[in-house]
């Protein structure tokens, strides 16, 4: 085990609460120990939600280990079944709680409820929240399920399917699911049931009745949909509709297995801006991606063949997906980085040197330390990545937002970088105003010169005079960084102290050789 001070993933328990909060009538009863209870903060703090989760821990301490556990365990069933009346159970336990083996699902067997009560068997030590979130709602599922209904004939109504895996604490999964709907029903195809995501154990019961599943999200809802397909003959629509072209698959692919014409209005905007000029300096951009596969997958597509970004890294967490992360990764020609060691990504975003960072909160934070751009396309992510707005990633509306997202930290980056590249200019120096308010801005700072004082640039190694140090300004931001530590390489190899222009323009001579 690695002690490490951020993680992509919470333990499988995590999961499952995902699923829960995401639904209605469900109730989850966790047998954890007092202060596994923390997890309730990242859906009303970072959530926002405006309710805790539908979960009873049953906090035992210390002092409870030398009693009956059990006995505990089943109490706050008791309890959580007459406060909340919900219309299904589920059950488990926490990474923590596991160390003791108490069986959640034989304890509860033992009460002979009259409700469905679902075990939960989630290995804390060796399976993560992704996988928790799936094993959670392929159980629920597979419990739930009536499998006696089948689809009614399709003479004299639309076709309907089922959208499967948007949960609780998702990357944009609320819009995402409103954005689809929309997109659906401008086809003639209505949604039967959306799940977890606003489900309850009634709806759960109805899923065999839809023509089709949407797989939204495979990392929740793959499992349950294959099962699905198994038990009902139902087909999978596996296209996950993020970017233009994704979405135009998504529209061939729903018409192909529901046997309907391909017809929906294009509302993006992406198209035009890709061929604006606003969009074609940013041509060739180098950009690094990272995140849960399924997003880092479409984000990698988009930003190649819409925006014309060259992709320089491609990665996940997730290693359940590590084969579809790698055969995208082929396509780009690029090393598949699947790791949840974010010093890893660190190091392969530092030597890959992009211009622009897709990721997740955690690339957000490595990218400020490099000083580069950087958007947000995937979980984990913090507050501001649940805007009240709507904002999508999925369908035509969320290509524009894609792009909105993506392209503005380049163009406020180019921005930077020219006020930094005429800071020492009188007019744009820190010292100056306004330049509407001339009259009354403080006279331009004198010229430095060679002999009015660079006692600072001693003969020390990776010192700079100020005339370099400027010089060095003028290189945009986002690869300065590299800039910098080639020449300073290539003057100590050299024993050159200080570090000049001469030097500057020398080592950039020699590396680009």
């Amino acid at each position: 085990m690695q002690l490490t001070l951020w993680t992509y993933e919470g333990p499988p328990h995590v999961g499952a609460m995902r699923v829960a909060t995401a639904m209605e009538g469900v109730h989850y009863l966790l047998h954890a120990p007092q202060g596994d209870t923390y997890a309730d903060l990242l859906f009303t703090m970072i959530e926002r939600r405006g309710k805790r989760p539908p979960v009873t821990y049953t906090t035992f301490q210390a002092r409870d280990l030398g009693k009956d556990t059990a006995e505990l365990f089943q109490a706050a069933a008791r309890d959580a079944i007459d406060r909340f009346a919900p219309q299904a159970l589920i059950v488990g336990a926490s990474c923590t709680a596991e160390l003791i083996q108490d069986d959640p699902a034989g304890l509860m067997a033992a009460m002979d409820l009259d409700l469905p009560v679902i075990p939960l068997d989630l290995p804390s030590y060796t399976r993560k929240e992704s996988w928790g979130a799936s094993e959670t709602f392929y159980q629920i599922v597979r419990h739930l399920a009536d499998r006696t209904l089948a689809p009614p004939p399709r003479e004299g109504r639309r076709p309907c399917v089922n959208l499967l895996g948007a949960t609780a604490l998702g990357f944009r999964h609320r819009d995402d699911v409103i954005e689809v709907t929309r997109l659906l029903n401008s086809m003639g195809v209505d949604v039967h049931v959306t799940a977890p995501m606003g489900a309850s154990p009634a709806d759960i019961a109805r899923l065999g009745e839809a023509d089709a599943n949407v797989v939204l999200y495979p990392e929740t809802a793959d499992t349950a949909a294959r099962w699905l397909e198994r038990t009902f003959g139902q087909p999978m629509i596996r296209t996950v509709p993020i970017g233009h072209g994704a979405t135009h698959d998504f529209i061939a692919e729903v018409a192909r297995v529901l046997g309907i014409a391909a017809d929906a209005p294009d509302a993006s905007r992406m198209p035009w801006w890709s061929r604006s000029v606003d969009s074609t300096y940013l041509t060739g951009k180098r950009v690094f991606v990272f995140g849960d596969a399924t997003h880092a997958i479409a984000a990698a597509r988009v930003a190649r063949d819409e925006l014309g970004f060259t992709v320089v890294g491609l990665g996940c967490y997730n290693r359940e997906f590590a084969r579809e992360l790698r055969a995208a990764a082929a396509l780009y020609g690029v090393e598949p980085l699947v790791t949840d060691d974010y010093l890893a990504v660190e190091a392969a975003i530092a030597a890959a040197a992009p211009e622009l960072v897709l990721g997740t909160q955690m690339e957000r934070h490595i990218a400020k330390r490099l000083g580069l751009p950087c958007a947000v396309i995937s979980a984990p992510v913090h507050v501001q990545d649940f805007p009240a707005r709507y904002s999508p990633q999925m369908g035509f509306e969320g290509a524009n937002v894609l792009f909105d997202s993506w392209v503005h930290p380049l163009v406020m980056g180019l921005e930077e970088h020219l006020l930094t590249m005429f800071r020492d200019d009188f007019e744009f120096a820190d010292e100056a105003g306004a330049s509407h308010l001339a009259a009354h801005a403080p006279a331009a700072p004198a010229v430095r010169t060679e002999e009015s004082g660079s006692e600072a640039a001693a003969d020390r190694p990776g010192e700079w005079t100020a005339e370099a140090e400027a010089e060095l300004r003028k290189i945009p931001f986002f690869v300065r960084g590299k800039a910098r530590r080639n020449t300073e390489i290539y003057a100590a190899e050299r024993g050159l102290a200080p570090i000049g222009i001469d030097t500057l323009y020398e080592a950039k001579a020699h590396h680009a050789r």
